[in-house]
């Protein structure tokens, strides 16, 4: 986890949630899990998959239910999302990032804060917004 002795800027804040997307998507969520402040990744994982790949499934809703226990199967999914934009709230600390699947917004974005810790300033998040 990146740790910084002062707050810090945007733009590196901005780097480190790049890179963790980055390693989520190639599917190396346990690396991914140790570069912000947070327990679990599943949670983020199930959201993105349920606002993107689960969201645009026609089916019903039977074949919706044996298709949502795939994204922790294959994770191949990940690798059409993107993330679109970084927007952040006036006190610089808390921001949240749309995310795309095949190029299309979709309704879960990912929010993140920057916080003290006894070490020095780290990322934490995670959240998932709808």
């Amino acid at each position: 986890m990146k740790i910084w002795t002062e707050h810090p800027a945007k733009i590196d804040v901005e780097a480190v949630v790049c890179r963790y997307f980055s390693l989520l998507r190639a599917g190396k969520i346990s690396e991914a899990e140790q570069l912000v402040d947070q327990s679990s990744v599943r949670h983020v994982l199930k959201s993105l998959w349920a606002g993107s790949v689960g969201a645009s499934t026609d089916a019903d809703r039977a074949s919706r239910a044996l298709a949502a226990d795939e994204w922790e199967q294959d994770l191949s999914w990940l690798r059409e999302l993107d993330l679109e934009g970084f927007n952040w709230g006036p006190t610089g600390s808390h921001f949240y990032v749309e995310v795309t699947y095949r190029a299309r917004m979709i309704e879960v974005s990912l929010g993140f804060w920057v916080k003290p810790t006894d070490a020095g300033w780290v990322v934490a998040g995670p959240s998932t917004l709808w």
